[in-house]
C-alpha cells in the first residue's frame, strides 16, 4: 500500500503524481517495443515506414522549410525525423532537439545520431527550451488501461507544454473515432482539441485529414 494516496494530496500534487504514473505505463510501452523491435517503425509501434513518413509529411506542414528553424520532437523515440529531414528537407537548417520519456529509445536515438551538429535528445515529458516549432507524432494514441478522463488530462496537460515550449506553434495527431474503435487505443473526434487548442491558447487551429491512415493531424498556430 502506498504511503500517501492522492486523497492525502493537495489538487495539485494529485494531478502530478497522476500524470506521472501515466508517464511511467508509456515509458514502460514503448521501452518495451524498442527493445523487442529495435530502432525500425515496429520499435515506436507504427506498421512500416512509409506511414511513419507520411505522418512526418503532415506534422511538418506546421513549419517553414523554407528558412532555418529550430525544431522540438516530443516522443521522438530513436530520431526517425532526423533521418527524414535529411533525406527530403537536406537544404533546411534544422537545430533538431528529440525529447522521450524511454531510456531505452534515446540510446538507440544516441547511437544513430552521435555526435551530429544541431541534433540533440533529452528525457522527460517536457522540452527543456524553447523552439520555433514542436511536433508530437502518436504519442496521444496508445491509452492502455488508463481511464479516459486521466487520459485527456494527461493530453491536455501535454498539449499545454507544446504551446508553452513553441514560438510558433506546434502540431500533433490523433487517432480518428470516426475511424477506429479498439480498446487500449485513444480515439476521439477532430473538434474536441482543436475546439480547446483554439479557445486554452488563443490559437489559430487547422485540422488535416483524408491522407489515407485513420486519423487526423492537428496544426495550432500561435496568433500573430
Amino acid at each position: 500500500m502506498p504511503l500517501v494516496s492522492n486523497e492525502m494530496l493537495d489538487p495539485a500534487s494529485a494531478a502530478e503524481t497522476e500524470l506521472a504514473m501515466v508517464h511511467a505505463g508509456i515509458s514502460d510501452y514503448y521501452t518495451a517495443k524498442i527493445r523487442k523491435f529495435g530502432a525500425t517503425p515496429f520499435g515506436v509501434d507504427w506498421t512500416c515506414q512509409p506511414t511513419q513518413e507520411l505522418r512526418f509529411v503532415q506534422l511538418l506542414k506546421m513549419c517553414d522549410v523554407a528558412s532555418p528553424f529550430s525544431l522540438n520532437d516530443l516522443g521522438c523515440g530513436y530520431g526517425a525525423l532526423v533521418s527524414y529531414l535529411d533525406q527530403y528537407h537536406p537544404a533546411c537548417s534544422v537545430d533538431y532537439l528529440g525529447i522521450d520519456l524511454s531510456p531505452a529509445m534515446l540510446r538507440q536515438a544516441r547511437r544513430l545520431w552521435p555526435n551530429r551538429a544541431n541534433v540533440s535528445f533529452a528525457q522527460g515529458s517536457v522540452s527543456p527550451r524553447l523552439a520555433d516549432y514542436s511536433v508530437a507524432s502518436g504519442i496521444f494514441n496508445v491509452q492502455q488501461d488508463q481511464p479516459r478522463e486521466v487520459w485527456e488530462r494527461f493530453v491536455a496537460a501535454t498539449l499545454g507544454r507544446l504551446h508553452a515550449s513553441s514560438r510558433r506553434g506546434f502540431a500533433v495527431n490523433f487517432i480518428s473515432s470516426e475511424l477506429v474503435r479498439r480498446k487500449g487505443v485513444y480515439a476521439v473526434e477532430p473538434a474536441q482539441w482543436s475546439r480547446y487548442c483554439a479557445g486554452e491558447f488563443d490559437a489559430t487551429t487547422e485540422v488535416i485529414d483524408g491522407y489515407g491512415l485513420r486519423e487526423f493531424t492537428l496544426i495550432v498556430r500561435r496568433a500573430i
